[in-house]
């Protein structure tokens, strides 16, 4: 990996995690909190993932496709969840997993 896509790759990672965190808090935020569920649980799941790969890429380490490959598909379910949803801060979340989606498979 080149050093420009390795810093792609940490600014994807490091944006979704933290959009996926507001999108979480904002979501709890919402009137009907039960509706919001599986789009807070799914944020709190890719927040941690790409936190986690984040760590796995800076260190280079030799598991890094294994959990590039697990951060890709929980950002894609968390992305086609908040896609679902007309809150802002959904939207927003869905993009940002949709392009850390992207840049973990091109890793």
């Amino acid at each position: 990996m080149n050093a420009t896509m390795n810093r792609e790759l940490i600014s994807a990672l490091a944006e979704c995690a933290a959009t996926c965190n507001y999108c979480a808090v904002s979501c709890l935020q919402e009137d009907d909190v039960k509706m919001m569920e599986r789009c807070i649980r799914l944020d709190m799941d890719c927040a941690a993932i790409c936190k986690m790969a984040l760590d796995y890429v800076s260190r280079d380490s030799t598991l890094k496709r294994e959990v590039l490959d697990l951060c890709a598909r929980v950002c894609r379910e968390c992305g086609e969840e908040c896609a679902k949803h007309k809150h802002d801060h959904c939207q927003m979340c869905a993009e940002a997993c949709r392009r850390c989606e992207q840049a973990c498979q091109q890793a």
